[in-house]
Parts: C-alpha cells; structure tokens; sequence
C-alpha cells in the first residue's frame, strides 16, 4: 500500500508556528492556537499509532506539538505579565505614559 500523509500535520505545524506568533496578542490568542494544535495532533497521533507504516510526515505532526507547547508557555507567561501589570500599576494609569513613568519611577526608585 502506498504511503500517505497525515491529515493535519502541516495544519499542527502552521498552528503551532503561529501559537509563538501570536504570543504577545495578549497571551488569548496563542493559547487558543496551541490547544487547537495539540487537538488536532492528539487525533493525527491516534491514527498514525494505528498505522504506522502507512504515514511518512509523524516528525511534522511532532514539530508542530513541540511548537505547540513553546507557544502555550510562552502566550501563557505574557498573559500573567499582563494580569501582574494591571493589578500592579492599574488599567487606567497603564493608558497614561507620564502617569505610568512616574509610578514606576516610585515603584522601583530610579
């Protein structure tokens, strides 16, 4: 029998990629890109695991997941610097540049 593809490796792949992109999106949208990757190689996994010897691209599929995850920490890790920002120095003195200059200047003695 000839050998195929994976179905959505190259999908994992550009996901994954994407998930590190998109990190500094406010950590939302790289999160939401990595879980789909890890969905979709959860299910390519599955099917190659089935078959092996009938799929040629698993080290996309693995590629992806590793970027996947990097992706996910790193969205996650903003979005808690995010969240510390604002209860740190609040939403509206964050929008005032010589507000907020001071406030770290009081914070952080310089």
């Amino acid at each position: 029998m000839e050998n195929q593809k994976l179905p959505n490796a190259t999908a994992v792949l550009i996901l994954g990629i994407f998930s590190i992109i998109t990190c500094c999106c406010y950590g939302v949208l790289g999160i939401i890109l990595g879980a789909v990757a890890l969905f979709l190689a959860s299910q390519d996994t599955k099917l190659y695991l089935a078959n092996p010897e009938l799929y040629t691209n698993y080290n996309n599929l693995k590629t992806g997941k590793i970027l996947a995850y990097i992706g996910i920490a790193l969205s996650v890790l903003y979005l808690i610097f995010i969240v510390w920002l604002i209860l740190s120095f609040g939403l509206d003195n964050l929008q005032d540049p010589e507000l907020l200059q001071e406030m770290i200047e009081d914070k952080f003695g310089r």
